[in-house]
């Protein structure tokens, strides 16, 4: 049995962002538990040289829609980078979501094989389809998922690994 590049990638990406809205959703029942204003956690930071929470979420999205957009052909929504609560990541998350969902299978077939660029200028990066998903995709996506996580986690909210890795 093979592999497809819609199994490696739109599948992947909708069970990831599925599990970090769910731990966005215990930071959020945290905060309110421990009284701490909401927004202390969505714009903490693991170094001060690192994006906030917020940031890490809204990456994580955008390198998702983006991801199935390159390979599918299919044009991705653009979001603002405006959410400042849990609420409106939970919400960024859904609309990333339902992007993905909405692409078929049958979209990403002969992606393994297609051109993709990333940045421009100096910064451009060019692939095919299968060494963007595996080798600059996946791992930058799940960089902010992590981070994410590791954000929450070391502002005290109880989430461990079960709560990131979830069930297939």
């Amino acid at each position: 049995m093979s592999l497809s590049m819609y199994d490696a990638s739109s599948t992947v990406f909708r069970h990831s962002l599925g599990q970090l809205a769910h731990v966005l959703e215990k930071a959020a029942a945290d905060a309110s538990a421990r009284k701490i204003a909401p927004a202390v956690l969505v714009q903490a930071r693991l170094a001060p040289d690192m994006l906030p929470l917020s940031g890490q979420v809204q990456i994580a999205c955008d390198t998702a829609k983006l991801a199935v957009s390159r390979l599918s052909g299919q044009k991705a929504p653009a979001f603002e980078d405006t959410e400042t609560d849990f609420e409106q990541l939970a919400e960024r998350i859904r609309k990333t979501l339902d992007f993905i969902a909405s692409v078929p299978a049958e979209a990403f077939a002969g992606s393994e094989d297609i051109a993709v660029t990333v940045g421009s200028g100096e910064r451009a990066r060019s692939f095919t389809g299968q060494p963007y998903l595996l080798h600059f995709a996946l791992p930058n996506f799940f960089f902010h998922v992590t981070t994410a996580y590791a954000i929450l986690r070391h502002n005290g909210v109880p989430v461990g690994k079960s709560d990131y890795l979830g069930k297939p």
